[in-house]
């Protein structure tokens, strides 16, 4: 296991694909954590958590934990992801230059 930050879509797509692959290893399930919305997230991971709905408001850890933001909820949706693909293909994340 090993865990990326990419806080810039931009400028991670501007790279070379020999850097993006030495990143984000291809075969290898990509699961992305954001304290926003997975959208646009399909293009750098396989599986997703984040936060698709509106209307809590309240300490952090108490809203993280209601949508799902947790160590916990990222332990259990890594074995999903990682069960789903010892019996599927990992598919080839989007090449942002195709």
């Amino acid at each position: 296991m090993r865990v990326v930050s990419l806080p810039s879509w931009e400028l991670f797509d501007a790279q070379p694909q020999e850097y993006r692959e030495s990143v984000l290893l291809p075969g290898v399930p990509v699961l992305s954590v954001e304290a926003g919305v997975t959208m646009g997230w399909s293009k750098y991971s396989h599986g997703h958590i984040g936060v698709d709905r509106f209307g809590y408001s309240g300490p952090a850890k108490d809203v993280y934990a209601k949508l799902g933001i947790t160590v916990e909820s990222v332990v259990e949706k890594s074995h999903k992801v990682l069960d789903f693909y010892t019996k599927h293909p990992v598919p080839v994340l989007a090449d942002p230059l195709a």
